[in-house]
């Protein structure tokens, strides 16, 4: 049977140590680039690409995302009594009425593949995709998520988001080796979690767009914790590949890591300059500075 990928999981129960002290009360995918947080550009993404129902794997201190998701009441009332239309229309374009939100807790850190797993009495039979917040994708198009589901109409198989990565850096993700090289879209022989740099059988790295099949839980619930004691769905996506057929997609766009500070700084300097209204300023002010080692 032919199916659509009409669900998202966003898991979002990290810490953000990274990112402390400004994390300690506010989740880091609250964390503005320019002026919308992290989480919202990711739901945008999602709901682009056909996702009707945003599923929020969630942990401790996190409120602030459920909050940002709402109706603001008081809020909208305000706006509407001082007639600020523009910024009205604003917040009531953030979830569309039509778009469903559920946040579920994640009560333990066992990893990305516990988070995936805690989604699945909301899952249940249907492909679904994942998509972490931390890595920030500009098209000027169709959307990463929106090119992987396209791609799914067409397959019916799981999906992998991957970008040639500096071969120094394969310890910092999935690394996939592929059956062939030619185009976008190949399938996958193998996939290793962090491997160094000298055990990296490519730099084809996996990033934060999943398409998967919902044979992927239970192969989550049969793998061991991995690397950090945590459940790696990397782990559970190398046993998928033993019985389905797994894809590799080089996507169209360009992927900021605002996991990390310099990664968050350059999303918000790029997109400060692409924003038609700041643009013109910003450029003006930062030819003008003057930058000494």
């Amino acid at each position: 049977m032919h199916k659509k990928v009409t669900k998202a999981v966003f898991p979002v129960a990290g810490l953000g140590t990274r990112f402390l002290p400004a994390t300690k009360s506010i989740p880091k995918e609250m964390l503005p680039i320019v002026d919308k947080p992290l989480i919202q550009y990711a739901v945008e993404e999602a709901i682009a690409a056909g996702i009707e129902t945003l599923i929020f794997i969630t942990g401790r201190t996190k409120g602030a995302i459920a909050d940002h998701f709402d109706k603001s009441y008081e809020l909208e009332k305000e706006l509407e009594q001082r007639q600020k239309t523009e910024a009205l229309d604003c917040l009531n374009k953030i979830v569309p009425a039509s778009v469903s939100c559920v946040y579920l807790r994640q009560a333990e850190a066992l990893g990305l593949g516990h988070a995936v797993l805690c989604a699945k009495p909301v899952i249940e039979d249907e492909p679904f995709a994942v998509v972490l917040p931390d890595d920030l994708v500009h098209n000027e198009g169709v959307g990463c998520l929106g090119q992987m589901t396209e791609l799914f109409d067409e397959t019916q198989s799981t999906i992998l988001g991957v970008e040639r990565v500096p071969p120094e850096s394969t310890a910092s993700y999935g690394i996939v080796k592929t059956a062939s090289d030619s185009g976008r879209l190949n399938r996958i022989d193998q996939i290793v979690e962090k491997p160094q740099p000298k055990d990296a059988s490519s730099n084809l790295g996996v990033v934060g767009r999943y398409i998967l099949a919902p044979t992927i839980f239970g192969e989550l619930q049969s793998t061991d914790k991995g690397a950090g004691g945590e459940i790696q769905l990397t782990d559970a996506i190398a046993g998928l590949m033993s019985r389905e057929a797994v894809y590799a997609y080089e996507f169209h766009g360009t992927r900021y890591d605002c996991g990390t500070k310099l990664g968050f700084l350059t999303a918000n300097v790029e997109y400060a300059l692409r924003d038609a209204e700041l643009k013109q300023g910003f450029r003006g002010f930062l030819s003008a500075l003057d930058i000494h080692e």
